[in-house]
């Protein structure tokens, strides 16, 4: 019996190791690998070339026909994000306050954003995230997957470090490693003789993960089934229907539930009930947001933790409060942060009393 146990255990190690993994890297599933060929031009053996940058629909702070190539004797930093993935919005900090303390000593950061929803390939929503976020290095859109195949990337994100030759010489996938980067930063600037040796890695928060949480939840069914995610209602999806649901008696943990008549959508669920709706989630972390929408005008969306009002202990950044009731109003297609407290098991309940919200996916912290 005890080694069916410790069995038991291991298994259950692995599976939720592999959960908190897939949460701080949001692998992108489908995407092969493809072998170095025996083109492929290496640095001592080892380095492969830097892919140029390719396809690309629009640029934000730099002129268009930004390539690597021009690049040379510069250290490149190029991070594939997008503007509603927490684990990319975590990094942020470091890469604005890397930006500003080596830009004259000859890094130039790249932020690749790739999309992964169809809201983020407008240049207008992008630009806003770019502002919102301090962001004053280039950023290229990569609408098509172009570069992002290039580079046989399939992390969001994931940070590649090119020397002054052009040569990928180190690279890291999620969150983390900030001083290690930031090293590695300074190593390949003191390469063209720039004077970092004497300087200090940035001491910033960092806010990855470090418990086991809920991992993210997709919306829209080309997104979740192929995940093996459904919602929790006896109907299920049906994808490109309208479906009415009732909650049921007994929910499970890490299952979206929906109350009201919502729209199955490849990219997202859209509460169409004339009454409005809820959504009702059972959830591990400390932080919840959702990337959320609302086309066609802005929408108040009242805010539950286990079945009561959110406090303000509790409540994330985008919460707001008239007298008792708590709510954020989703205006604009992005990701919301609605809690943030300490770190527990609960239920978050969001409720909108007409139709119009629209929501792609939860991401926990």
């Amino acid at each position: 019996m005890k080694k069916v146990n410790l069995t038991l255990l291991i298994v259950l190690l692995i599976i939720v190791g592999t959960i908190y993994y897939l949460e701080r890297s949001r692998v992108e599933p489908g995407v092969v690998e493809i072998a170095r060929t025996s083109q492929t031009i290496l640095k001592e053996g080892k380095y492969p070339q830097a892919p140029e940058i390719i396809g690309i629909a629009g640029y934000i702070n730099t002129e268009e026909g930004l390539k690597i190539a021009d690049l040379r004797g510069k250290v490149v930093l190029v991070d594939f994000w997008t503007y509603t993935c927490i684990n990319c919005l975590r990094t942020l900090p470091y890469l604005t306050a890397w930006d500003k303390k080596y830009r004259d000593k000859g890094l130039v950061i790249i932020g690749v954003h790739t999309p992964e929803f169809e809201f983020e390939k407008k240049y207008e929503n992008v630009k806003a995230a770019v502002k919102k976020y301090g962001i004053e290095y280039p950023v290229v859109q990569d609408n098509d997957y172009a570069t992002w195949r290039a580079y046989m990337n399939r992390f969001w994100p994931h940070k590649y470090l090119i020397d002054s030759e052009g040569y990928i010489r180190y690279d890291h996938i999620g969150e983390g490693a900030y001083e290690e980067t930031e090293r590695k930063i300074q190593e390949l600037l003191s390469e063209i003789n720039a004077s970092v040796e004497d300087m200090e890695t940035t001491k910033l928060e960092d806010k990855t993960p470090q418990l086991p949480i809920t991992p993210e939840l997709y919306a829209g069914y080309e997104f979740a089934l192929k995940r093996g995610q459904d919602i929790g209602n006896e109907e299920g999806m049906q994808p490109d229907k309208k479906t009415r649901y009732t909650l049921p008696s007994k929910i499970e943990g890490g299952t979206i539930y929906l109350e009201g008549e919502w729209q199955s959508n490849p990219d997202d669920l859209e509460l169409k009930w004339a009454n409005g709706g809820s959504v009702v989630l059972e959830f591990t972390a400390n932080s919840v947001n959702i990337v959320a929408a609302s086309p066609a005008q802005p929408l108040k969306v009242e805010v539950f933790i286990d079945g009561k009002y959110i406090n303000k202990e509790q409540a994330g950044t985008d919460v707001q409060f008239e007298k008792e009731k708590s709510f954020t109003t989703i205006n604009e297609p992005r990701l919301y942060n609605l809690v943030d407290g300490k770190f527990g098991t609960y239920t978050l309940k969001i409720t909108a009393n007409s139709p119009g919200l629209s929501f792609n996916a939860f991401t926990f912290g």
